[in-house]
């Protein structure tokens, strides 16, 4: 099986986006390389990585995102893989509108099951298609941010980049989900 890899620079920092035919299978902030090639190992097996200028139209995408265009990213294919949960989860980030943000209970409670919050923070924080699929509009309750594996630098820029109020100053940390 051969993977399509790309390396996007961005605002955010570098971003490696993995594509399996026509769909990105991951997205992840650069410093987790070898993290992704484990999951990625986990997921599909044995693979052979090769690099591609623009895996599923992704990378195209995720400048035009950046350049200003937030439907951009509409457009890209995913394939997620995880369990039904997680995959429900996912898919209930795309409808989030660029510009807003919706809590972790609002999220539990889209996705059928609003006593299930921490399950949802944890697939929220498993999402292996970081911006893409927009985790990072999901914050606490309180309004403040919390909980994204590219650190909470990166999520106050992307909310900022879309023209999400102003979340709360005050962060809660230090934990933070993990991207894979």
């Amino acid at each position: 099986m051969i993977l399509q890899k790309a390396v996007v620079k961005s605002p955010v920092g570098r971003l490696v986006l993995v594509a399996k035919d026509d769909a990105v299978v991951a997205l992840m902030f650069g410093e987790n390389d070898g993290d992704a090639r484990r999951w990625l190992e986990r997921r599909f097996g044995e693979f052979e990585m090769k690099a591609y200028r623009d895996p599923a139209g992704a990378a195209s995408a995720l400048r035009a995102y950046f350049q200003g265009d937030l439907a951009a990213l509409d457009r890209v294919k995913v394939d997620t893989g995880g369990t039904e949960f997680q995959r429900a989860v996912w898919s209930e980030l795309r409808r989030i509108q660029a510009g807003s943000t919706i809590s972790y209970a609002d999220l539990a409670a889209r996705v059928g099951r609003p006593t299930a919050v921490r399950a949802v923070g944890a697939a929220n924080g498993s999402n292996p298609v970081a911006v893409i699929l927009p985790c990072h509009r999901v914050i606490a309750a309180d309004g403040t941010l919390c909980g994204y594996g590219g650190g909470l630098d990166r999520k106050r820029w992307l909310l900022a980049h879309e023209g999400a109020a102003a979340p709360a100053a005050k962060s809660r940390g230090p934990g933070q989900f993990a991207l894979f």
